[in-house]
């Protein structure tokens, strides 16, 4: 059995709703205040990790969190009983209780940054849970996320989940949605590469930049990675500002291939030069760009073009590239695609799917996963119970539709039983997946 890729994708949360909280995410500000569909949401994810396990890719599930998130409430002063404390959050701070019942840890490629063992220093897997110190509702994931990574990747002879960065400007982390890796194969040794909106400044562009070099050069010395083996690149303001708030929104990497937009990068020669000299006598990078001609960045960042999983099926010669309806819409995006799959390349078919509901909050394919490479022994050691099977894939879509509303309007927020219809459908997850009956803290303050 050879090493392989799996995705951990994020199951989408109960109270999956258009609040248009994150600034600079165009498709989130433009959504705002429409009806969700939940239930339609959820069922859509589900698919897609279906889809990619029936190719023979490993699929794991990551656990929604909690929310509305009380507990995120009571620390800013609001007390009482917990129907009590909504009430009054709704009529004193309606946007920060928005802020607590964002559905956003859906988008697992956020979750945090993986490394793989063969380029780490002690020969172990690390993971940085991201504190996405950035904006005030994805802030909250970082507790639950640290906490589902620990019980999935348990044993501390293959992995190491470290404690996410500090929670402070200089330290803004995004998690994987800002870094990619190249090598030759999977399981084989190569390079990482930390993707960085600014420095210590605010950063010039009128979007925030959300990732910090510190954060990364700090995330690369707690993996133990090799020097030569890294490379650091600036997301170039352009792209910042036309809605790429994460360069996974115009670039991904999978192997050898490193799929780009023309203006992703504030000095493409340098990055292609650091990863020429980073590939040196490991792998062949292979350099597949698109231009404004061919793509605008508009398009781009409207589609999700580069937002694609591109994965290697099991027995297939060459890669599958994973998109969302809205590329195979776009004409720009679409003329693109059929051009990548041109003969000799390394992208051999390409698919779409419809995720609609997340991708008007302004994340597809790839946000909604987590890579990690594991070799054959690495996979054995994750905790059973986590990867989807035809008989995970049948439960969660029950649980999914016995609790999990058709519609959800701004207004159904306020509601005080949301709080107790999604704790009940949370506490029975926890039997779906191998949690535990104190995963969440609502469990826990039980």
């Amino acid at each position: 059995m050879n090493a392989v890729e799996a995705n951990f994708d994020g199951l989408v949360g109960l109270t999956h709703n258009y609040a248009g909280l994150s600034e600079g995410n165009l498709a989130s500000a433009r959504n705002k205040d429409m009806i969700a569909r939940p239930r339609d949401a959820a069922l859509q994810g589900l698919e897609k990790m279906k889809r990619l396990a029936a190719r023979g890719l490993p699929q794991g599930v990551l656990p929604p969190h909690e929310r509305p998130f009380i507990p995120a409430l009571r620390r800013i002063g609001f007390s009482g009983g917990d129907k009590a404390v909504w009430e009054r959050a709704w009529r004193e701070a309606p946007e920060m209780a928005r802020r607590v019942t964002a559905a956003s840890a859906m988008w697992a490629a956020n979750a945090a940054t993986v490394s793989p063992s063969p380029d780490c220093g002690d020969g172990r897997v690390h993971i940085t849970p991201a504190n996405l110190h950035t904006m005030a509702h994805r802030a909250l994931e970082s507790a639950t996320t640290t906490r589902a990574l620990r019980r999935i990747f348990a044993n501390a002879e293959r992995f190491v989940v470290h404690d996410a960065l500090p929670a402070h400007w200089l330290l803004a982390d995004e998690g994987a949605a800002n870094h990619m890796r190249l090598s030759g194969e999977i399981g084989a040794g190569g390079l990482e590469i930390f993707v960085y909106g600014r420095t210590g400044e605010a950063g010039a562009t009128r979007h925030p930049a959300r990732q910090t070099l510190d954060a990364s050069q700090s995330i690369a010395r707690m993996h133990a990675l090799s020097p030569p083996r890294i490379a650091f690149a600036a997301q170039a303001p352009a792209a910042i500002e036309a809605g790429a708030f994460h360069n996974d929104v115009v670039a991904v990497a999978h192997r050898n291939v490193l799929l780009f937009h023309e203006h992703a990068f504030a000095d493409k020669q340098r990055l292609l030069d650091d990863i020429v000299r980073g590939a040196e006598g490991l792998f062949d990078p292979i350099f597949i760009e698109i231009s404004e001609e061919e793509t605008p960045l508009a398009d781009a960042v409207a589609s999700y073009l580069f937002n694609g999983q591109l994965v290697s099926p099991p027995g297939a010669d060459l890669m599958t590239l994973i998109l969302p309806e809205e590329a195979r819409e776009n004409p720009s995006a679409r003329s693109a695609v059929e051009h990548l799959t041109a003969p000799n390349g390394p992208i051999g078919r390409f698919e779409f799917l419809d995720l609609r509901q997340s991708m008007r909050n302004g994340g597809g394919p790839a946000c909604l996963r987590l890579r990690v490479e594991l070799s054959p022994e690495e996979l054995a050691a994750v905790t059973p119970g986590f990867f989807l099977t035809e008989g995970l894939a049948a439960q969660l879509a029950s649980w999914i539709r016995r609790h999990y509303r058709e519609t959800l309007a701004p207004s159904d927020l306020r509601d005080p039983a949301i709080i107790t219809e999604t704790r009940a459908a949370l506490d029975e997850l926890t039997r779906v997946l191998p949690l535990g009956s104190n995963f969440y803290e609502f469990q826990r303050d039980g």
